[in-house]
């Protein structure tokens, strides 16, 4: 069974840009890629932490979605 990976990327283009690029890595070894965080079996969340309001978000996100894996 395929493994299933879900992806949240937050911030800045650049921030999508190189989700789609592991996304097509990990499609490339065998990965499902689900937009479904709730039926991944790993989910990523990329991000960047400049400013502070967008660290808060990074880590609010994180714990949410720690919180679906528990």
């Amino acid at each position: 069974m395929m493994k299933k990976v879900g992806f949240i990327s937050l911030g800045c283009p650049k921030n999508l840009v190189d989700s789609e690029v592991m996304m097509g890595q990990l499609k490339h070894n065998g990965y499902e890629i689900t937009p479904n965080a709730e039926e991944a079996d790993t989910i990523v969340v990329n991000t960047c932490g400049f400013i502070d309001s967008a660290k808060k978000e990074s880590i609010d996100t994180i714990l949410e979605a720690a919180q679906l894996k528990a």
